[in-house]
């Protein structure tokens, strides 16, 4: 039996290059765009700066070893899929074992560190994600079933319960309503993505939707998610102002029109560009928050029920 082949000679820089990549800076980006709003709409305006920045920090830091530690589980997933090849573990840039061990730190320095600038709740949080992410959806989910993305994506939703509780130390009903609303905006959009890398999940025999049910049905499934997203924004009316409900409106239904676009074409045959969906999904997503936090900032009277 030959050895396994041993990692190139790389400079520093390339080895922090390679760790910092372990932790998908990219996928961060929804900790900031979903947990500042949460913040500011939990206490009604502008919470002290250095909560905001601990809570961004200690959430980054439970992201990232999440992350690395999904990178870890999936480096044979990751090394036959082209989307995935450059990652350091399928490139060899790194020593499996480091980063099962970077990931693990991570994970307890973002324990105690939101422990410490926020309270035990958001810590909670914080490491109940991880564990989630990993043993929930990395290690049964995502191989087993295609609902993977349904029940895995909670782990995505808890930036803003996690924000919500460093500033009130209690979990209001308005984050869950953004739960609810991060919840059933992901499926729509891991779907696009994997719909253009149908092959890649195909090829790595990981059960991803568009691998194991036809186009139609996927892009229906993406047109019920999106409607569902939508209504769940505007539970979020009685207690925001009216800048947010026109922006939640207005974004829902471009949202919506462009999910039921790209059903259109599939059902009749022609060529979709699900790439288009997947990062105006992102957008929407952006649009819908920064209006809540608009919202909050400003101080406007909340709508209350009836709206």
């Amino acid at each position: 039996m030959s050895a396994a082949p041993e990692a190139p000679a790389r400079s520093p820089r390339q080895v922090v290059g390679a760790y910092v990549a372990l932790t998908k800076p990219r996928v961060i980006e929804l900790l900031l765009i979903t947990t500042i709003p949460a913040m500011l709409l939990a206490a009604r305006g502008l919470p002290p700066l250095w909560l905001i920045a601990c809570t961004l920090a200690g959430g980054t830091l439970a992201a990232g070893s999440a992350n690395a530690l999904n990178c870890y589980v999936d480096a044979d997933i990751d090394a036959v899929m082209k989307r995935t090849g450059a990652r350091p573990l399928a490139q060899n840039a790194i020593p499996p074992r480091n980063a099962l061990i970077f990931g693990v730190v991570l994970g307890v320095v973002s324990f105690g560190f939101l422990w410490i600038t926020t309270n035990l709740m958001s810590a909670v949080f914080a490491v109940l994600t991880i564990l989630f992410y990993i043993f929930v959806y990395t290690l049964v989910l995502k191989r087993r079933t295609s609902q993977n993305i349904i029940w895995g994506g909670m782990a995505g939703c808890m930036p803003v319960i996690i924000g919500w509780s460093a500033v009130t130390g209690t979990v209001g009903w308005p984050a869950l309503a953004m739960f609810g609303v991060i919840f059933f905006w992901t499926p729509p959009h891991t779907w696009a993505l994997a719909m253009k890398f149908k092959e890649d999940y195909a090829r790595a025999g990981v059960p991803m939707l568009p691998v194991v049910a036809t186009a139609q049905q996927v892009t229906r499934q993406i047109v019920i998610y999106s409607w569902i997203t939508v209504l769940c924004t505007l539970l979020l009316a009685p207690v925001a102002g009216w800048i947010y409900l026109a922006v939640a409106v207005a974004s829902g239904v471009w949202f919506a029109v462009f999910a039921h676009r790209l059903h259109g074409v599939v059902r009749r045959g022609g060529s979709t560009n699900t790439m288009k969906f997947f990062h105006m999904s992102n957008l929407y997503l952006m649009l819908v928050f920064c209006g809540l936090a608009v919202d909050a900032v400003i101080g406007l009277p909340a709508l209350g029920w009836p709206f």
